[in-house]
């Protein structure tokens, strides 16, 4: 055997060796994933993930490991974690499709778990529908999206944001969630870190995992309004960082940062050059001031905006996004590998929507939100009032208040609403959906108040 052949067979052997370690490591990280659940504790502790890192950081320079290897494989390692212990967590999807299961067998469900308006989309969708097919929109098409769609998205832009973009920074999509998908897949590594600040909406951590990519949590809290602090901002970047998410009008919270703080938050971020991922889908329900990420001219952003909220198009799956034409390029070739363009049809629609006045809808959500939180207020919930998008995330008080087994028997009582584990650590807390009329919601909200007391 030759030198080569050994030094080969050495390289097995370790290899096997990492391998059932890696099977060990998952194993007890799933003891540890039942022993979280039983006690109520949330998957992730970045407290216990930052010693770890710096014990990891010393080992590397100690045996004469290329610190950024050895943090990339932690990384991978800490992700096999989350996955492991993530395992069946509820979310407000999951909550949607057990209700729409009891709606199959007959039993009557509000829905105050998802963010579906209730509306149909504006009257010129009706139409447009009807003319798709005279107009000839039935053919394969570019994978960024029809030309004269992605003008007018441009034109639309300028109306709505005040910023002047060209078609060749808009990419058209199936859904502002899939535009989420081929950010975080096509401009992040293996190993590369993301910063969520939760609560948040799961997709982003969702997709991040699929892409084998770490999340850096920044937590923020009722007690401070939902805002994060600045310096946990600073101290959760590092050499692997890459990219922030930022969610305002916040979903669940309705949180929108004062512009101070935004400020601050994209000051930080374009120091340290990271991809800022800015989902405004709910920009048409801010009812203060709020600026777009936009605004700020960065070179590597990338905004997020979706006809689902605005034009109450949730079935049509249609959104864009907005960036500079390398980004787009780069999604683009993604989104062509995986489904060769957005339907035409569809498309010709969404365009169509686009000349409609939405501010009918704006007035609709912002009273049945204040319906709401005029309801919650009496029932006894602790929250801060949302300064927009279309929820209320509440703190149910009272001791070992379990927020899934409250809203899997809420699900018996014909009324469907989100638990807060599905958008980070946030164990004793609900989320609230204000899309329905409101006596609609005046009564989901009289159910809820009539199982909290019996809880207590």
């Amino acid at each position: 055997m030759s030198d080569i052949d050994k030094l080969r067979d050495k390289m097995d052997r370790i290899t096997f060796d990492i391998l059932k370690l890696l099977k060990e490591r998952n194993d007890t990280a799933k003891e540890i994933g039942n022993l979280k659940n039983n006690l109520g504790l949330g998957v992730t502790n970045e407290e216990r993930e930052n010693q770890l890192r710096s014990k990891v950081s010393m080992l590397c320079k100690d045996i004469g490991l290329d610190e950024k290897t050895g943090l990339t494989a932690l990384n991978f390692l800490l992700n096999e974690s989350v996955k492991v212990q993530s395992t069946n967590k509820p979310t407000h999807l999951s909550v949607f499709l057990k209700a729409k299961e009891l709606e199959r067998q007959g039993k009557k469900i509000i829905h105050m778990e998802v963010g579906e308006p209730d509306f149909f989309p504006p009257e010129t969708v009706r139409g447009a529908l009807g003319q798709v097919y005279d107009m000839g929109y039935t053919k394969y098409g570019d994978s960024k999206g029809m030309a004269e769609f992605r003008q007018a998205l441009a034109d639309y832009v300028f109306r709505t944001f005040g910023t002047k973009t060209d078609p060749q920074n808009i990419l058209v999509s199936p859904g502002a969630r899939f535009s989420v998908f081929l950010a975080i897949s096509t401009l992040l590594n293996p190993g590369n870190e993301i910063i969520i600040i939760e609560p948040a909406w799961p997709a982003y951590r969702d997709n991040a995992l699929n892409s084998g990519v770490k999340i850096r949590t920044v937590h923020t809290s009722l007690e401070n309004r939902w805002e994060p602090k600045i310096d946990d901002v600073k101290d959760a970047i590092n050499q692997n960082t890459k990219m922030i998410v930022l969610n305002y009008p916040n979903n669940p919270t309705g949180k929108i940062l004062p512009e101070k703080l935004l400020d601050q938050i994209m000051e930080i971020s374009i120091k340290n050059d990271l991809y800022v991922l800015s989902d405004e889908i709910y920009s048409s329900y801010a009812f203060k001031n709020w600026k777009s990420v936009l605004s700020y001219g960065y070179n590597k952003s990338i905004v997020t905006q979706s006809f689902s909220k605005s034009h109450a198009m949730t079935g049509f799956r249609i959104g864009y996004t907005i960036s500079n034409p390398e980004i787009v390029d780069r999604m683009s070739r993604l989104q062509a590998l995986a489904m060769t363009n957005v339907s035409e049809p569809i498309q010709y629609v969404a365009m169509k929507a686009l000349e409609s006045d939405t501010t009918d809808n704006t007035k609709t959500i912002k009273s049945r939100l204040e319906h709401v939180v005029r309801r919650a207020r009496e029932i006894g919930l602790d929250f801060s009032e949302p300064d927009g998008a279309m929820y209320l995330f509440a703190k149910v008080k009272g001791l070992h208040f379990d927020s899934i087994e409250f809203t899997n028997k809420l699900l018996d009582y014909g009324v469907a609403i989100a638990p807060g584990e599905g958008f980070g650590n946030y164990q004793g807390f609900v989320r609230i959906s204000a899309c329905q009329p409101e006596e609609t919601l005046n009564h989901g909200m009289k159910v809820i108040e009539e199982v909290m007391r019996k809880e207590k």
